[in-house]
């Protein structure tokens, strides 16, 4: 089913988008979660100020690459208010985009720590922290405007690249909605997937969670292939390994 824009049409600037992102309390049990989270903190956290709202996108405004989680953590993301930031997922990703040129330093640990983009983009199918990691199918459908905005905001975006099936599903999805040609049946998730859609190139990756990256399902050489590819699909090379 293609979904709908829902509430009113989308910003026509990012600052604006992200602010509406922000205030976002669509979701009541995503809300009530998030929240509660914010409210009883573990206890190496107790310190922190927690963010405990929506997470926006964050990155190169000019990027040609965006990278697609799922959604923020909850001792992670929904903490320190920016994606991949202060959690085991982001240490793995972050040293990957240093490693890609990407990224001018290796590790995230708060809003304000310095850490840049160049030519890279992060932007997450639901924006809230949800219970268990599992957003209900009606929670991705509301919170898909966030993402089909955040995107169509960023104009020199060529290359999608899902951290995980649902990440997937949601960019084919979005590239759909933008009716961008999609084989057909849909190509299925799978890690190194690569299709071609329109002048749009998405490519799949396991995600960078903790229960990839440390049980080996997921190592940082097979990541960085992955980046690899979306470097040389954003200058218009063939993707694949042996181009």
């Amino acid at each position: 089913m293609v979904r709908r824009p829902i509430g009113r049409s989308s910003p026509h600037s990012l600052p604006v988008l992200q602010r509406e992102i922000v205030r976002c309390r669509a979701c009541p049990r995503l809300v009530a979660w998030r929240e509660h989270v914010a409210r009883v903190k573990v206890a190496r956290y107790r310190h922190c100020k927690y963010w405990g709202r929506p997470v926006p996108g964050f990155g190169d405004p000019a990027a040609r690459i965006v990278l697609v989680g799922l959604a923020p953590g909850a001792q992670g993301a929904n903490r320190t208010g920016r994606m991949f930031t202060g959690d085991r997922s982001g240490d793995f990703l972050f040293a990957a985009l240093r490693r890609a040129g990407v990224a001018n330093q290796a590790v995230s640990r708060s809003r304000d720590d310095g850490l840049t983009l160049s030519d890279a983009y992060i932007v997450a199918v639901i924006r809230c922290a949800p219970p268990a990691n599992r957003p209900l199918p009606d929670e991705i459908l509301r919170c898909a405007r966030f993402l089909d905005g955040e995107i169509a905001l960023l104009p020199r975006a060529r290359v999608l690249v899902a951290l995980g099936a649902i990440a997937w599903r949601a960019c084919l999805i979005h590239l759909s909605a933008g009716r961008t040609l999609i084989p057909r049946p849909w190509p299925r998730f799978a890690h190194g997937a690569v299709v071609s859609a329109g002048s749009r190139v998405l490519l799949g990756s396991y995600h960078v969670s903790q229960q990839n990256t440390q049980t080996g399902k997921l190592t940082a050489d097979m990541f960085d292939a992955v980046l690899s590819a979306a470097k040389r699909a954003a200058e218009g090379l063939d993707p694949s390994p042996h181009s």
